[in-house]
């Protein structure tokens, strides 16, 4: 450990913090052969008193699923059974060990979270991950997942990681950097290892060249005669270190005997390292025990209860130097002495290599591999045995069908340049009408995947329109796609628009019978886009009764509540669209889906901002925020900013809306866009700043689908302006909507929008219709504005006392909710009429952060530490940790006093 103070002292740190009852996570990062295991070894070595487990990344195990993180765990899942129902067939499932649907890697990693919790239980846990570039992406995924959800877990997860290849499942993680020794300690380990006077030029150029790497130094100067050292003429200019490094070990295997090297090549194949396997292989290859020893005396590898080289670039080097036709002849060797029926997929994996040609039997076997892999959430891995698969095959029509097969995996594993390589493979073979229509929809769900902005729209509708006379009902689905997106990138890319998406698919074949609910979302919106909302609306009615029903799949719910949602929003329908974003979101949190939970979980933000509900929204928000954070996912602020806006913080909205419209036009986020407009009026009308609130809601209304909430601003904003031409225009294109609803939300807002341009009697009785009917529904904010609009309109009448009481309530109401901009305007206006709002003392909720409110509310309706564990993708020690800081916040010592706690503060009242 010469030179290695710095980061023993931080591994120590580590270790103190987890035997003290905190976790620890830390990702030691350098280039190959500075010292990283052997940093983790001195981790082990000095892991006294706690559970170590470890694993390692092995280059060519990256495409099996969860390889790594069953070596991580494989010791305890004698735990299994004691994990919550859906986390242990997750778990199972993806092990292998039980039968099932896919899980998701969302619960496979609540899973684990919740298991490393269990077993830290006992004793503190010391998880040490080498190589963890490569690791298999399901694991790596899922490991980096649980790094980020650890929190007051006796736990520690350590990885090491080579400087170089892209670990993005790790970004972020505190880091390690682990350099180049000092020049006086790499001088010091240079006359350790090398006897004899050494030549003071070569001595420099040693140092200069091996940059400070210990185990370059040791292996480049290990083959070298102390002639060559003295005059240096052992060391030419070389590439990469990594690739010195490899070749001084080649030079040592190649000093060994030939049936020594090709043991050692059947080790290098086989990446489990199980001596079994490699015994019963070099016995086929004829190779005898006696191999061996020279291997071991060498220092490259060990024999024992595992087949352990010294260093992974041993491995590499190994397998990298062995002609093609060794390697083949090893992998045919290792498949034989593989059972097929205890470990089917390695068989298959080991036949393809072995294979010299195309072979049938072996692509039918990888294909069956490929259908197990999903079944247990390794797309990597089944898109992985597809393309070799395809590879293997003579016949160009299957072997364009498989390849087809392996795009449409690659894609769902997210490995969008990969499907493109492959779909140009699948467009080589002979296609039917059938395969191209797939292959142009595979494209286009590519091109939405990788940015908003792109053809996705118009591409996703030519698939549509070819799928037609081939699969109706996949047509039918294609088109809903394209509405999707459409509506997100629409007047940004001026790519297809709504019109367009609905022209086409009011063209299209009838659903069968009976409809489900995704026809009939799709039949309504192509009815409401082209004839408009009085024709529309009792359709998509009828599609939202269906989304409410018990017949609605699981599936369908997961893929569609997204569009359902925002169409119940579309039309005023505040009850269904409570409803359905918060079956949505328990749909995609019982699935574990990280691919739509945050879609879902922003439009239940967006539900209870509407209901004034900041808190409950923030709590979301931070979900979204950690889900983004687990998966390295890009997720659009379509709560942040919002509640930014609602809040009225005007530095805060206003820098947050400065960043996120030159985020969403620079990813053609049209939707995003909207958004952003949107919030920006909400910010400027509660600062009463009426000029930019009118050019946000002008801007987010210009195109014929514009947002409807935006008009609702205009007309407040433009009446504010003295613009009332705009604002009868915005009036006449609201009440479009609004009457074809008959909604207390619409009507509710339809009635305050015309008081707005109103006068005398007819204005209060609009007013007062306004405040009744927007009472009845969750609009708890825009009942609020009512209030406030109303008292401003009563004190411009001069009528103090009238205007006083209006006013006093939106104040109330405001401050309760902590809208501070709108809540200020409101104590304007009243000090305007003579009487000044009284400030709202500090409450105990303020004390918490979201994410303990959120918590104290669970756990104060009833739910188990597990319960809620499941909910927030946390585990339940991390529950227990949050409530303890909730007790002391809030001066109790009970769950049983926390709903009198919460009942107490009205701002954690109303939103419990």
């Amino acid at each position: 450990m010469r030179g290695r103070h710095r980061e023993s002292e931080t591994l120590d740190r580590l270790l103190h913090d987890v035997r003290s009852g905190r976790s620890g996570v830390l990702v030691v990062r350098g280039e190959a052969g500075v010292g990283k295991t052997a940093l983790l070894q001195h981790l082990v070595r000095q892991a006294s008193g706690c559970r170590v487990t470890s694993a390692v990344g092995v280059e060519s195990e990256m495409e099996l699923p969860f390889a790594g993180l069953h070596q991580l765990c494989g010791s305890m899942l004698d735990r299994l059974d004691q994990l919550p129902g859906p986390q242990r067939d997750a778990l199972g499932v993806a092990f292998g060990l039980t039968a099932g649907d896919a899980p998701d890697r969302f619960l496979v990693g609540l899973a684990v979270v919740t298991l490393l919790s269990a077993v830290s239980e006992d004793r503190p846990l010391v998880c040490v991950v080498d190589d963890a570039q490569w690791l298999d992406r399901a694991s790596a995924q899922t490991l980096g997942f649980v790094a980020r959800r650890v929190l007051a877990e006796s736990v520690a997860l350590v990885f090491g990681v080579r400087e170089g290849p892209e670990t993005h499942e790790l970004e972020g993680l505190p880091e390690l950097m682990v350099e180049g020794l000092r020049d006086d300690d790499v001088r010091a380990l240079l006359a350790r290892v090398v006897h004899g006077r050494l030549d003071e030029r070569v001595a420099d150029r040693i140092v200069a060249e091996t940059g400070g790497n210990p185990l370059a130094l040791l292996e480049l100067t290990r083959g070298l005669t102390p002639a060559e050292l003295a005059g240096g003429f052992g060391l030419p200019d070389a590439p990469a270190l990594s690739a010195r490094i490899e070749a001084s070990f080649l030079r040592r295997l190649e000093q060994l005997p030939a049936e020594t090297q090709r043991l050692l090549l059947v080790a290098a194949a086989e990446p489990v390292g199980e001596p079994g396997l490699v015994w019963a292989a070099g016995e086929r290859l004829g190779i005898g025990v006696e191999a061996a020893a020279p291997a071991a005396a060498s220092g490259l590898c060990e024999f024992g209860t595992r087949v352990r080289f010294r260093h992974p670039l041993v491995r590499s080097a190994v397998y990298r130097a062995a002609s093609l036709e060794d390697r083949q002849s090893v992998h045919r060797a290792l498949a034989a002495a593989t059972d097929p029926d205890v470990d089917p997929d390695r068989h298959a994996w080991h036949c393809a290599h072995g294979a010299s040609g195309p072979e049938e039997s072996v692509a039918e076997e990888l294909e069956r591999s490929a259908g197990r892999a999903h079944a247990r959430g390794g797309l990597a891995a089944a898109a992985a045995f597809l393309e070799r698969a395809a590879r293997l095959t003579l016949d160009p029509t299957r072997r364009a069908d498989r390849a087809l097969a392996a795009a449409k995996a690659k894609h769902d594993a997210g490995a969008p340049d990969a499907a493109l390589a492959l779909l140009a493979t699948a467009q080589t073979g002979p296609l039917d009408e059938l395969q191209r229509a797939r292959v142009d929809l595979l494209r286009a769900q590519i091109a939405f995947v990788v940015g908003p902005g792109s053809d996705a729209a118009p591409l996703l509708l030519k698939a549509a329109k070819e799928l037609e006379p081939l699969d109706v009902g996949l047509a039918r689905e294609t088109y809903l796609d394209a509405f999707s997106a459409a509506m997100f990138v629409g007047r940004v890319s001026g790519s297809a628009d709504l019109l367009e998406v609905a022209q086409a698919a009011r063209a299209t074949p009838p659903s069968p019978k009976p409809p489900r609910a995704p026809d009939l979302l799709l039949d309504g919106l192509a009815v409401l886009i082209t004839e408009g909302y009085p024709a529309g609306t009792p359709m998509l009615r009828r599609a939202l009764v269906a989304f409410r029903g018990e017949d609605l799949s699981k599936e369908e719910g997961v893929r569609w509540l997204w569009l359902a949602c925002n169409t119940a929003a579309m039309l005023w329908d505040d009850e269904t669209w409570d409803v359905l974003s918060a079956r949505h979101v328990r749909l995609a949190r019982d699935a574990g889906a990280l691919s739509v939970l945050p879609m879902a979980l922003s439009s239940r933000i967006a539900v209870h901002l509407q209901a004034g509900q900041l808190d409950e929204a923030a709590a979301l928000i931070e979900e979204v925020q950690a889900i983004a954070a687990a998966t390295g996912a890009h997720v659009a602020p379509y709560g942040t900013l919002p509640l930014a806006a609602c809040q009225g913080r005007e530095a805060e909205a206003a820098e947050l809306i400065k960043a996120t419209l030159k985020d969403v036009r620079a990813r053609g986020d049209d939707m995003g866009l909207t958004v952003t407009q949107w919030a920006s009026a909400v910010l400027y009308n509660g600062l009463g700043r009426y000029d930019d609130a009118l050019a946000a809601a002008q801007q987010a209304t210009e195109h014929a689908q514009g947002s409807t909430p935006s008009l609702v601003e205009l007309i407040e904003a433009a009446t504010r302006s003295g613009m009332a031409a705009d604002a009868d225009d915005a009036l006449r294109r609201l009440l479009d909507t609004t009457r074809s609803s008959g909604t207390d939300w619409a009507l509710g807002i339809e009635a305050r929008s015309r008081a707005l341009l109103s006068h005398g009697q007819v204005a209060e009785d609009l007013y007062r219709e306004a405040i009744d009917r927007l009472g009845r529904s969750r609009a708890t904010v825009c009942r609020a504005r009512a209030h406030l609009i109303y008292g401003e309109w009563l004190r411009r009448e001069r009528r103090r006392l009238d205007a006083r009481e209006q006013l006093r309530t939106a104040h109330e109401m405001f401050t309760a909710m902590g809208l501070e901009a709108f809540a200020q305007r409101a104590a304007r206006e009243l000090l305007a009429t003579g009487e000044t709002a009284r400030k709202r003392t500090v409450e105990t909720s303020g004390q918490l952060t979201a994410q303990e409110a959120h918590i104290a509310r669970l756990a104060g309706g009833g739910l188990s530490n597990p319960e809620i564990g499941s909910q927030l993708f946390i585990s339940p020690r991390t529950v227990e940790y949050h409530l303890h800081k909730v007790f002391g916040k809030l001066d109790i010592n009970s769950r049983n006093q926390l709903r009198g706690a919460l009942s107490s503060d009205p701002a954690l009242a109303q939103a419990a």
